[in-house]
């Protein structure tokens, strides 16, 4: 079982081969790489199948024993600093990894194409590498909202949906280095403990702190489309509808509930917080019960 963690890295790493060597054939061989274009497609849907076995495979060995693995390695040290890059497998991991391959596979045998941001966010093991996964993921969602650029409503809607999401971002990334500020560390496995220390001994700024949540689950509110940064949505469909209806729909707003999902430990422990994501999550649902009967009567 340990060795099957130990090779946890394919998850995110395998499909990417195949994306990247269709950009770069864009770029030096455009007519070769589209002739070769159901090529390409048939071994996407292959690494991407793989990775979902492998997923399965992990999923059941958590079912069976509940287990948490995390392997890290050190990218950046100095005297004062160091960041850590590796990935984190424990059951919410391996459900989100499950969801986002099958429905990934769907998209790629509709639409030959697919993104891997995904996958390395549910496995990142600290908030730095969700970070930088998390705008890989909107950089995706932004070109396909805008494939269609020559189209006035496309460019508009992807721009839309750029400078939404910026909004929640920059406060997902302030609430990021406040609670760097406050524990000196981004990995979850120190973060968790520090936290709960500080809370126990009341040794941290109710207010502060309860601010860096706030900015945090701001992320998650612009990625999920809720209110009141839920605008960007709707225009979403201005892309190639049915994959733009697979990506945005089925994985792209899960992150924002992968995002509180994963931080809930720091959730829990501050008052009233959560009341305050449920108050978002009812007031979303209220705007788009009624956006969606009005669309339905015109």
């Amino acid at each position: 079982m340990e060795q099957t963690y130990q090779y946890a890295w394919i998850i995110p790493f395998l499909p990417l081969p195949v994306p990247m060597l269709i950009g770069l054939g864009h770029l030096l061989f455009p007519t070769a790489t589209k002739s070769l274009r159901r090529m390409w497609a048939f071994q996407s849907v292959l690494l991407l199948s793989i990775v979902m076995i492998f997923s399965l495979n992990l999923s059941i060995q958590q079912i069976n024993s509940s287990s948490v693995y995390q392997y890290v390695w050190s990218w950046i040290i100095n005297n004062d600093f160091s960041l850590e890059f590796g990935y984190l497998i424990d059951p919410l991991t391996s459900i989100m990894s499950i969801l986002i391959t099958t429905v990934g596979i769907m998209v790629l045998i509709y639409s030959d194409n697919y993104i891997t941001s995904m996958l390395g966010l549910v496995t990142s093991s600290n908030l730095i590498q969700i970070y930088i996964f998390w705008e890989l993921v909107g950089m995706c969602s932004y070109l396909l909202i805008g494939f269609w650029f020559t189209r006035p409503v496309a460019a508009k809607a992807c721009q839309k949906a750029f400078v939404t999401n910026r909004v929640g971002d920059f406060g997902l990334l302030l609430g990021i280095l406040g609670f760097y500020w406050i524990m000196g560390s981004f990995e979850f496995r120190d973060l968790f403990q520090i936290f709960n220390n500080l809370i126990s001994n009341n040794e941290v700024n109710s207010v502060f702190v309860t601010l860096c949540v706030v900015l945090l689950f701001a992320g998650a509110i612009a990625k999920s489309a809720q209110f009141p940064l839920h605008v960007w949505l709707p225009d979403a469909m201005e892309g190639p509808t049915p994959i733009s209806a697979l990506i945005h729909a089925a994985t792209m707003v899960a992150v924002g509930i992968f995002l509180v999902a994963r931080l809930m430990p720091l959730f829990i422990v501050i008052p009233h917080i959560m009341n305050f994501i449920s108050f978002i999550g009812i007031i979303t649902f209220f705007f788009r019960s009624y956006f969606s009967s009005c669309s339905k009567r015109h």
